[in-house]
């Protein structure tokens, strides 16, 4: 029996992660990442005190459009809690954010987005 969920077409799955670098629906990338429903793009952030809500504008824009509404950020190697000044500048754009490990957020988004979740991740290549 096959338990691969079934992914809309069209829809951004993250197959693999490690090394610096991720393959993202067939595409490999170097470094981190932004994946969203509907295409993925290279992140200049490197590590969790690069974050910024200058790094995050694209995921603001994407969450003013209502094309997203939770933004999943791998902060590397362990979860790192991030400020409350960036939470609520997302959340004013409708965006809630939750922070996890980069593998987690790479599974957890595959996971919503095999869903049809209006979901975003961004990730810090570990």
């Amino acid at each position: 029996m096959d338990l691969t969920p079934l992914v809309p077409q069209g829809r951004q799955i993250v197959e693999s992660y490690g090394e610096g670098r991720f393959r993202v629906t067939g595409t490999l990338y170097q470094g981190s990442v932004l994946v969203f429903p509907d295409r993925t793009a290279a992140w200049s952030v490197a590590m969790i005190a690069d974050l910024s809500e200058a790094a995050l504008t694209e995921v603001a824009a994407a969450g003013k459009a209502g094309t997203i509404d939770l933004l999943l950020i791998g902060c590397g190697l362990r979860m790192t809690p991030i400020s409350s000044a960036l939470r609520a500048g997302l959340r004013a754009q409708g965006v809630v954010i939750e922070t996890m490990d980069t593998g987690a957020a790479a599974r957890t988004y595959n996971v919503l987005a095999a869903e049809g979740r209006k979901v975003a991740a961004a990730l810090i290549a570990v």
